[in-house]
């Protein structure tokens, strides 16, 4: 739990582990992809709220324990325990963020690009930072309309990368949600429901992503908001990350220009 490594200027991803899986999982499955790509962002698994009340598909192939978001019927049009999922993310990322992205593998996928649009509606995370950025991997849509009426009452905004298998049986619903993104980037590759391993060319566009990312964030200011009136305030525990990454990035441009101007 908690922060993966020391964040400077990596975009911030809190990652959402598939259905009767956990963040111990997820983290050994992205960690399939190159040091290259891992290097450059900042990853955190926690575990889902709920243990899994079931068999999990991965039994015998990643040890337990297994977690799930919230469970739902086989069509998947009823969700039970969905606004204490949504609280326990929310809590999770004030206890542990901030955050500029998510990423989603499955269920967590799904979860993943509700939550922009549900945010944005005032529903979740109204007590963090906005969402900036999605990475989905064999995603879909919520179905029923008393989640998909908020999440996806417009296009979602946020730059998003998608990881789309050729055998997926959610590619059909992830090519739903692609269309329905504004600035999405596909990576295709020919294995089905899981996190694959990045070719040269998921790589390349792996990395333009991150490019992206990264300019977004630069040009992006850095707000605190206090309680106080015309004064200055002292800075609480959320005050003190974004601040101490704001050094962190002042002090690594100021290197740079001395570096350059050494040459």
């Amino acid at each position: 739990m908690g922060k993966e490594a020391e964040t400077g200027n990596k975009p911030r991803f809190l990652c959402l582990h598939g259905f009767r899986t956990s963040g111990e999982i997820l983290k050994k499955q992205v960690h399939k992809w190159p040091e290259s790509v891992l290097q450059r962002i900042d990853l955190v698994f926690p575990d889902g709220p709920f243990p899994a009340n079931g068999k999990s598909d991965v039994e015998g192939i990643f040890d337990p324990p297994y977690y799930e978001w919230f469970q739902f019927n086989k069509e998947f049009t009823e969700y039970t325990n969905f606004d204490e999922c949504l609280a326990y993310i929310e809590d999770f990322m004030i206890k542990h963020g901030p955050f500029d992205g998510l990423l989603g593998f499955s269920q967590g996928a799904i979860l993943s690009a509700a939550l922009p649009g549900l945010q944005e509606k005032g529903v979740a995370l109204t007590k963090v930072p906005k969402i900036k950025f999605l990475i989905i991997v064999g995603g879909a849509m919520f179905r029923a309309s008393s989640v998909a009426d908020k999440a996806y009452s417009s296009p979602i905004q946020c730059p998003s990368l998608h990881f789309l298998g050729e055998t997926d049986f959610l590619r059909p619903y992830g090519t739903e949600l692609i269309k329905f993104c504004v600035d999405p980037v596909v990576i295709h590759h020919p294995k089905g429901h899981t996190i694959p391993r990045l070719d040269e060319k998921g790589v390349e566009a792996t990395m333009s992503f991150i490019d992206k990312m990264e300019n977004m964030l630069c040009a992006d200011p850095v707000v605190i908001h206090h309680p106080k009136a015309h004064t200055m305030p002292k800075l609480g525990e959320m005050a003190l990350e974004p601040t101490a990454s704001l050094l962190d990035k002042m002090e690594d441009m100021l290197s740079e220009k001395e570096n350059t101007n050494s040459v």
